[in-house]
């Protein structure tokens, strides 16, 4: 017990208040848009909704929330840790009780169809996706999650040969395969995946932002030409880095240099036109940091 109150201790309000905001955002995605018209969301969620929809009215969406996903974190703590762990518990938590009210308490009818969309399926998909998605995303930003088939990715992936996305994905697709069995169509869960790609494109932009900077690796013979027309031209820094040749034996040097997606071609155009045998490699990164303002 001591412990766990160690481990609260050390989650900021910030981080409370916005896991809150997390939990709260995924329950209106997914009660608002996909329930009403039996849309599916994805992992540990959209299994909910499959086994809320198949057994009597007094197992919701709520309750197996709470029976699947605590399990497969607490399985999970050693080795995400008990921040993760408690924070990824606390999140479920919310939306489990937001996902109640909004159904059972609220006076809002989600029986027949969407509040704001109606029946379309294409709208209640894209916006269910991209509301759960926000939420989803939210929640990794600060510290915990939203569905414990991550946490099962992350612990057996590697055994089985898969990165965390495939094993993410072998379920998603087993899930709704699953769901048209039992249903006997196959149209929402082909619109679920729909609802799938919204959300996993959203959680990518909340998780490492909107501005996608681009890393160059620059490797010329002509490295000081280049950085005195690169740093002219963009106003930033750079870093040097001395090299050799794998296969020549001649000294190389590598510059690395970060340019949004705006930059990029005049970026190539001036290093071309100074040095044509350079080599250029360009890596997306999402987010960069600086410990001062000093350019290196």
């Amino acid at each position: 017990m001591n412990k766990i109150l160690e481990v609260l201790k050390k989650i900021s309000p910030f981080h409370i208040f916005m896991l809150t905001l997390a939990g709260t955002v995924n329950a209106f995605g997914i009660t608002l848009f996909l329930m009403p018209v039996k849309l599916y969301d994805s992992g540990i969620s959209g299994t909910s909704m499959l086994l809320a929809q198949v057994t009597p009215d007094a197992l919701s969406l709520s309750v197996f929330l709470i029976i699947l996903n605590i399990p497969l974190f607490l399985y999970g703590l050693k080795k995400q840790g008990s921040s993760f762990t408690l924070s990824a518990i606390y999140t479920v938590a919310v939306y489990s009780v937001m996902a109640w009210l909004i159904t059972d308490v609220l006076p809002i009818d989600v029986s027949i169809a969407s509040p704001l969309a109606g029946t379309d399926l294409l709208l209640c998909a894209l916006f269910g996706g991209v509301i759960s998605g926000i939420g989803s995303g939210l929640a990794i930003r600060f510290g915990g999650a939203m569905d414990g088939i991550e946490v099962m990715a992350v612990i057996f992936a590697k055994r089985l040969g898969l990165s965390v996305g495939s094993f993410v994905m072998v379920y998603n697709v087993i899930l709704y395969i699953l769901c048209g069995a039992v249903i006997h169509s196959w149209i929402l869960p082909l619109y679920s995946i729909v609802t799938y790609g919204a959300a996993l494109k959203t959680v990518d932009y909340i998780v490492d932002g909107l501005q996608r900077e681009k890393a160059a690796m620059i490797i010329t013979a002509r490295p000081d030409d280049i950085k005195k027309e690169l740093m002219a031209q963009f106003g930033c820094g750079m870093t040097l880095i001395n090299a050799v040749g794998g296969y020549s034996g001649e000294k190389r040097t590598v510059l690395y240099f970060v340019v949004n997606r705006f930059q990029v071609m005049k970026m190539k155009d001036i290093v071309q036109k100074i040095d044509p045998l350079a080599y250029i490699t360009l890596t997306e990164v999402a987010d960069i940091f600086s410990i001062n303002q000093d350019k290196t």
